[in-house]
């Protein structure tokens, strides 16, 4: 073989190969992505927000004492319903007793101390006038000196009596505190309910918290007519929630019932704004206390079930919507900057800074190649989103695989998956 036509050869084997090549690379250029294909189409859509927390009464009243003393009386037990001003326990009364006796005896003390100043102003101020009497018709029997010693006299009882009028006042005062320190021994119910929690026992020592409510409380009473559930909502949904929105709310002590309610509190503050919020770094979430009235809830609910509450945002009937897995991101365009010449009203170039991402999903066309497609999106069900504009009812998109979606560029070629099928009973696999 001449070197030509070692050549030729050659030439003619690098041609070939580089065609087999072309055509692989051809054939996977052309190759489907296998992708879930759905029609734009109307559906009712349900907006919500899912929190969770624990039930309570709507009111309730924690009952501690005033005073110190052991528990001498226990009336009442957990569980147990009272009726407003039922007796509920006892203090020991032997110290306050004594104590309205001791202030009994000063006001008596102080009462005759009165009458005796009374008594003695009496006397100066009638001797007073005796003299002055005798002094106006025969004044070289009496010297001034003496009359006006005798004023003093009058002056002086006359504030005597005022300080024992005020020594009373005192008296009685201490005698008032002392009774009503008697009185706050003997507990009653300041309202009607269920006695939800009883924290003492009797025989022991009733301690009066003024800086430690916890350590004052004796026992609960609740008003259990009224239930509702506090619960905790992310600051990005809770701008949705709004007064009177209704919800669903499961109870883990029932949960085969799903019961009604209505938001009657929204909280202004987050649940993390009290002092220990300093400690709070930037990555936490915030949260808002949003209260939900129970409209049906069983006579057996008991305070602190746990409670999980679907609230109800917003609704929409046979609107355009796609699944929710349908709609992606991707850069659209970019934003840019513009400036303006000093003094010569010229702009200046544009200068690019970022580029913006837009939501939108894949349409399927005839060829069955994609286009991403813009599209502004309302309210998200479960599911789905609303649609307000960019799709019309009937166009195909694709709606999955998540996988897929992501990887999707314009002009790609897809095609439908096989949904799996499920074999009905009796058949034979």
């Amino acid at each position: 073989m001449t070197k030509r036509t070692k050549w030729i050869v050659g030439v003619v084997a690098v041609v070939a190969i580089a065609s087999v090549l072309g055509m692989s690379a051809a054939r996977r250029n052309n190759r489907a992505v296998d992708v879930r294909i759905e029609p734009v189409q109307r559906r009712d859509l349900v907006a919500s927000v899912t929190a969770s927390g624990q039930v309570s009464p709507h009111t309730k009243v924690d009952v501690a004492s005033d005073v110190s003393g052991k528990i001498t009386r226990l009336a009442v037990k957990e569980g147990q319903m009272v009726s407003a001003g039922q007796f509920l326990l006892q203090i020991d009364q032997s110290e306050p007793a004594a104590n309205v006796e001791r202030s009994d005896a000063a006001v008596a003390s102080s009462r005759a101390q009165l009458a005796q100043a009374q008594a003695n102003y009496d006397q100066a101020a009638k001797s007073y006038q005796r003299t002055a009497e005798i002094k106006k018709e025969h004044p070289q029997l009496i010297a001034d000196e003496q009359v006006e010693q005798l004023k003093t006299a009058v002056d002086v009882n006359r504030a005597l009596v005022d300080a024992a009028k005020h020594a009373v006042d005192q008296a009685q005062a201490s005698l008032n505190d002392a009774k009503s320190a008697l009185a706050k021994t003997t507990i009653y119910a300041p309202m009607a309910g269920r006695i939800t929690r009883l924290v003492v026992e009797q025989g022991e020592t009733a301690v009066p918290g003024t800086f430690n409510k916890d350590a004052a409380t004796l026992l609960t009473i609740s008003d259990m007519s009224v239930l509702e559930t506090r619960v905790k909502v992310d600051e990005t949904d809770v701008a949705r929630v709004k007064l009177g929105d209704s919800a669903q709310v499961q109870l883990d002590a029932f949960p085969d019932t799903t019961f009604l309610g209505r938001v009657t509190k929204i909280s202004n503050s987050s649940v993390n704004s009290s002092a220990t919020a300093a400690a709070t770094t930037a990555d936490q979430a915030v949260d808002y206390e949003v209260t939900v009235q129970l409209l049906n809830a069983p006579p057996d609910t008991r305070p602190d079930f746990s409670a999980t509450a679907k609230i109800i945002t917003d609704q929409r009937k046979a609107v355009l919507s796609v699944p929710i897995i349908a709609l992606t991101v991707r850069e659209n365009q970019n934003l840019q900057q513009g400036d303006t010449a000093v003094g010569l009203g010229r702009p200046k170039p544009a200068k690019t800074i970022a580029k913006r991402d837009v939501e939108g999903v894949f349409v399927v066309g005839s060829d069955n190649k994609v286009t991403f497609r813009p599209v502004k999106t309302g309210i998200a069900g479960e599911n789905d989103f609303e649609v307000l504009s960019g799709l019309k009812e009937g166009e195909k998109i694709v709606a999955g695989t998540y996988q897929a979606i992501r990887n999707l560029k314009d002009g790609t070629l897809v095609r439908a998956m096989k949904e799996p099928t499920t074999p009905t009973p009796g058949s034979k696999s």
